[in-house]
Parts: structure tokens; C-alpha cells; sequence
């Protein structure tokens, strides 16, 4: 297994930045309230139509994808799987006629700023079809 090799130019390192930040919402914001189950993630859950919401599940999921998506050997794997998740969370947003800008488009967003990592990053990325 090879290291990964230090950012030489800005745009990798602003990809590194932009992945931590990515990295720090998924765990602050969606990951570590799952387990506990407070009343705003059921109460919520319940508000977008899924009432008895599997949280520690989802919780679980959302960590490994994070995780999938912070490695750079995985990270095109952990980006598309996100993605799909991010879609289903703007279908829910969608179907609960939530407000458009802030939380319909919420995953729309999300996605993009997850994307902007490895696209400066990571070659690879940018080299795709």
C-alpha cells in the first residue's frame, strides 16, 4: 500500500478541504444524531412521511459511505453510492413538499460539494468521461 502523497498545487489541496468539510457535516450533522435518537431526528423523520424510521441503520450506512468516500483508493465508490443517498433524501424532501432552495435541493448541494473534492484532487476524477 502506497502513501498518499502530500497536495503539491492549491487545487488538490482545496479538494482535501472541501472533503474534510464534507467528512465533518456528514458526521456532525447526519451521522452522530442516528444512534441516540432524539426526538428531532424521529419527530422529523416522521414530518417527511417515515414514521418508524430505521436510524441507526441509515446512521450506519451514512458512516460507511463517509468513509468510503474520504479514502481515495474507494472514493469514486463511496462518491456515487453518496449520491444515491443524497437522491433519496431530495426524493423524500420532494414527496414531504418541503421548501425547495433549503431543503428539497439540500442533497442537490451536498452532492455538489462532495463532488468538488476529488474533481480537484484527484486526477483520476477529472480524467473521467
Amino acid at each position: 500500500m502506497t502513501a498518499i502523497p502530500l497536495p503539491r498545487d492549491r487545487a488538490a489541496l482545496a479538494g482535501w478541504a472541501l472533503l474534510a468539510l464534507f467528512g465533518l457535516f456528514m458526521l456532525g450533522a447526519s451521522v452522530l444524531p442516528k444512534p441516540a435518537m432524539p426526538p428531532m431526528v424521529t419527530d422529523g423523520m416522521a414530518a417527511l412521511g417515515w414514521p418508524g424510521f430505521p436510524a441507526r441503520p441509515i446512521g450506519l450506512l451514512e458512516l460507511t459511505l463517509a468513509f468510503l468516500e474520504l479514502w481515495q483508493r474507494t472514493g469514486p465508490l463511496g462518491g456515487v453510492l453518496t449520491t444515491g443517498l443524497l437522491g433519496g433524501a431530495v426524493a423524500t424532501q420532494l414527496q414531504a413538499g418541503s421548501p425547495w432552495m433549503t431543503h428539497t435541493l439540500f442533497g442537490v448541494w451536498l452532492g455538489a460539494l462532495m463532488w468538488a473534492g476529488p474533481l480537484l484532487r484527484d486526477p483520476r476524477v477529472r480524467a473521467a468521461p
